[in-house]
Formats: structure tokens, C-alpha cells, sequence
């Protein structure tokens, strides 16, 4: 991505970041109103080199397929599945834009980002099969998961996933289900298209090494950003009637100085992901499938264990973590300062409750920067039995900040998901937090523009096109299942998914 001088000082809309956010939001944006003037900065000399570089980001279509901690158990002991139908039906959004992208001809290669992939969720012992058991039974209920497998045979789990069944102990109790709708994304790829696009199709380059170093009230047109050029030291101002901050872990320092009431109170909490990825390409091949095993008792949900394939530019990898590092910065390329500069009077009670309610949390932290490799390695033999020390390397991944927020009970709690943090008219948005994150990108950014621009999506057109570009942006799957399923064949299609519906 080349970097450009802007043509002009004002603008519809400012996107703070080049990751898959401001991609999505910018290029939803031109789809439905092409006249729209938009400027897109990055701070860093390329795009998604951040949170949506392809060795940060979790690489997986998070549709809730095999990911435990989208399911939790009540104190009744039943499985709570809103959640997993919620996440299931933001990322069937995602997909809905990608295939009307290709049928337009924008986009001309899904395999380039999109992979079948089959999500396993694997578990051990008699208390965790039956915790298995009973959310295959209760997810199997529902259409979008009516194809969901279970099997606690081991020689079905070899068919399954061979790797992982090599030389197991034929007592071992242990279960599994398969779903074979599960996909594998390469979202730095689809992002860097993203932008081609915008550039090549919609006049809207994206402007990199320009740092947005503050946004200030302008009486004249809503804001002002004042933005620094990285190559020159020297320092530009541009008129916006919108601003999006979609920065990754650099959204929170910056939302920080908006002069806008919904900011105060929050702070983040930065935690880095670290993966042993194999270099051994014969091991690589045996491989084919995301299976997910639970999280210990003290780690948070980000954390759940799991042997990844991963297709990244092209080459397939095998990955196993994630393991949490701790670092004082934002971004991967920031400052050891982020966390310190931070703090303020607004938010250091919240940030104080979530230290002294989460003190479990900062033992599992201290316990995971502290492992040996040899450590990290015997927790990958819980997968992989005869796993060799010598084929597998850690790789530091993303730098992700998790979301704190004021609480009245507990002064702060610490959460996982995602925030869109807006004023009142809407003419700033601000995306803080980590998961499911890229593979919900559409639905997040569809929440966004019904924040910033109601007035594009009121209309009788502007609705017409946005049920073009995703048919389920304002319809209850489950109240059109039949229509869903069309639409979601004609999807795997598209996207060239090696999937049976």
C-alpha cells in the first residue's frame, strides 16, 4: 500500500487504523453511499501489521463451533447457548459480504483467505465428556448446529483428528464433536484486498505513516484530527463530520483524549499471545482441523487450548497455544509507556477492582511469562503425545488489551469481548477490545454506521443494498431458517467451502 498526500482537509468520515476494522467500515461505507469522502491513517508504513496480521490474529472463523467458552453452564447445570447462536450468526454476516464482494467481482480468490477447515472441541475425563455430551445435545437442537457430530469412540477420534490419537491409552475417556462448516481466515490478506479495493475501485487510498495524535470539538465540521507525518515530523490537520477509532490497542490512548462523556471509566489491560508454531512439514500434514480443549480453572477464556491449522499467505501451518505473555504496551510496535499513560482519575477505580477481584488472573499470568519451552512443550504433549521439542518454536503473536469498565459492585470488571464506544450523535466511534474480533467485523461495523450514520441506511435504497451486500443484516435467522439456508449454501459456494449442507 503506497503511502499518499490527501487532497483535501475535509471529510465525511476519518477511520484512525488500517486493520480489518476501518477495511470494513470504509468499504461498507463507499458500498452504499460511493459519494462519501473518506480518509483512512495508518501509523505504520504498511497495513494489518497489527492485530490483523495473519501471525497475530487467531486465524479461525470464530462462528462458535468449537469454542467452550462461548457455551458456559448455568448454576442450574444446563448449557447456555445464546451466546454461541449470537456469534454464529455475526460471523454467517461476515460471510454473506464476502460472497456478494466476489459476486460483484471485487473480490476474485476466496481461497486466497478463506479455507475449509474442520473445528473439533476435544475433551478428557468423565466430569468434561459429560459437560460435552450435554452441549452437543443442547447446540444439536438448534438448526445452525443441527450438523454438529459427537463421538466418544477413540477410533472415530482417529478418523477425526489422527495427530492427536496417536499412540493414546485405549482407557482414556475422552470425547469429542466435529463440525465440518468451520472455517480457517487469513485476515491480513483479505484486509490488504479490502483496501485495493477501496483504492483501485473507490479513490480511497489509505495514508500510512501518519500518526492521529489528538481529535478536538470543531465548530466548523464536528472534529478536527490532528495528525503527525512520521516521515517529516510535521504536523496536518483534517475537518471530519465522523471519526472511527479503530486502532486495535492503540483505540483506548487515543478515545482518551475525545472530549466526550462515554469514554470515562475505561482502561485496558494489555496481555500478549504467544504460539509454538512447527517446523516440521511432515508433522504439518497429518494435521488438518482446529481442535479446542477447555482452559484451566484460573485462565481466561482467550486462553482455551488448541492445535490449529493455519493457512497463512498461501502455506499451510500448524500452531498450538495460545500462552499469555504480559507486556506494559498497546500495540505490538508501541510504547513500554501505553499502559502507565493510560491511567487517570477517571478509570483507576476500575482499574483497581479488576487487580484485586482478578488476583487469580495475575497468578495465571506470573505462572505463563515464567514457562520454560520445555513447559510450554508438555502442555502441547497433552495434545500431541510424542511431540519433539526440536520441531516447534515460539512465536510472539498480537498484542491484544482487554476491555475494564466501571462496575458499582466491584469498582472495575474486566472483560473479553468488544465495546463500540460512541457519543451521543454518534459522530465518534471507538472499537476497544479483543474477541471474537475479525471474524465479527461486519456485524460490528453494521452496529457502528447504525451509531454514526442512520441517515445512510434509512432510506428504501440504502436498505436495498445493504440486504444485497448481507441478506441477514436486520433478519432473525432462526425466524428464516429456510431462506437462511439458501443463502448460506449459495455462500459456501461462493466462498468455494468444501462443505455439505
Amino acid at each position: 500500500m503506497k503511502e499518499n498526500t490527501p487532497s483535501v482537509s475535509s471529510y465525511d468520515l476519518i477511520c484512525v487504523g488500517g486493520g480489518i476494522m476501518s477495511a470494513t467500515l470504509a468499504l461498507m461505507i463507499k458500498l452504499i453511499d460511493p459519494s462519501s469522502k473518506i480518509l483512512i491513517l495508518e501509523r505504520l508504513d504498511k497495513v494489518a501489521q497489527e492485530s490483523t496480521a495473519a501471525w497475530n490474529n487467531a486465524g479461525t472463523g470464530h462462528s462458535a463451533l468449537c469454542e467452550l467458552n462461548y457455551t458456559p453452564k448455568k448454576e442450574n447445570g444446563e448449557i447456555d447457548v445464546s451466546k454461541a447462536v449470537s456469534i454464529f450468526t455475526q460471523f454467517e454476516q461476515s460471510k454473506e459480504f464476502w460472497s456478494y464482494l466476489i459476486e460483484q467481482k471485487l473480490l476474485k480468490d476466496p481461497k486466497s483467505f478463506i479455507q475449509s477447515v474442520t473445528h473439533h472441541s476435544w475433551v478428557r475425563g468423565k466430569e468434561d465428556v459429560a459437560f460435552l455430551k450435554k452441549r452437543y445435545q443442547e447446540m444439536s437442537s438448534h438448526f445452525m448446529f443441527e450438523n454438529m457430530k459427537f463421538s466418544e469412540d477413540q477410533e472415530k477420534l482417529k478418523q477425526w483428528f489422527p495427530l492427536i490419537m496417536q499412540n493414546r491409552d485405549p482407557s482414556e475417556v475422552m470425547a469429542a464433536t466435529r463440525m465440518e462448516l468451520g472455517t480457517g481466515l487469513d485476515f491480513e490478506t483479505l484486509t490488504k484486498t479490502y483496501f485495493k479495493i477501496l483504492e483501485e475501485h473507490f479513490d480511497t487510498p489509505v495514508t500510512t505513516n501518519h500518526e492521529v495524535v489528538d481529535i478536538d470539538p470543531n465548530v466548523q465540521v464536528e472534529w478536527l484530527a490532528k495528525v503527525r507525518n512520521l516521515n517529516t515530523n510535521e504536523h496536518v490537520h483534517y475537518n471530519a463530520k465522523h471519526v472511527f477509532i479503530g486502532a486495535g490497542g492503540g483505540a483506548l490512548p487515543l478515545l482518551q483524549k475525545v472530549e466526550i462523556d462515554e469514554k470515562d471509566g475505561y482502561g485496558g489491560f494489555p496481555v500478549s499471545g504467544e504460539w509454538l508454531y512447527c517446523k516440521n512439514s511432515e508433522v504439518i500434514k497429518k494435521h488438518h482441523a482446529k481442535v479446542y480443549s477447555k482452559a484451566g480453572p484460573d485462565a481466561p477464556p482467550m486462553s482455551t487450548p488448541h492445535l490449529d491449522t493455519r493457512h497463512i499467505k498461501g502455506n499451510q501451518e500448524l500452531l498450538f497455544g495460545p500462552f499469555a505473555g504480559f507486556s506494559t504496551k498497546f500495540l505490538k510496535q508501541g510504547s513500554y509507556l501505553d499502559l502507565f499513560k493510560s491511567l487517570n482519575f477517571d478509570n483507576l477505580p476500575s482499574m483497581w477492582g479488576v487487580f484485586w477481584h482478578n488476583l487469580p488472573l495475575t497468578k495465571y499470568l506470573i505462572q505463563q511469562v515464567s514457562m520454560t519451552h520445555e513447559d510450554r512443550m508438555n502442555e502441547l504433549r497433552v495434545f500431541l503425545k510424542d511431540a519433539k521439542s526440536d520441531d516447534w518454536e515460539l512465536k510472539v503473536a498480537g498484542q491484544r488489551v482487554q476491555i475494564i469498565k466501571e462496575d458499582e459492585e466491584e469498582g472495575g470488571v474486566l472483560e473479553f469481548g468488544t465495546d463500540v464506544v460512541h457519543s451521543k450523535d454518534g459522530s465518534i466511534t471507538a472499537l476497544l477490545g479483543a474477541s471474537p474480533g475479525a471474524s465479527t467485523a461486519v456485524n460490528i461495523m453494521l452496529e457502528v454506521i447504525q451509531h454514526a450514520f442512520p441517515e445512510k441506511i434509512e432510506s428504501v435504497e440504502a436498505q436495498g443494498k445493504l440486504s444485497k451486500m448481507i441478506p441477514f443484516w436486520n433478519k432473525d435467522i432462526i425466524e428464516h431458517e429456510i431462506e437462511f439456508k439458501k443463502v448460506q449454501k449459495k455462500c459456501s459456494k461462493l466462498l468455494e467451502l468444501d462443505v455439505d449442507h
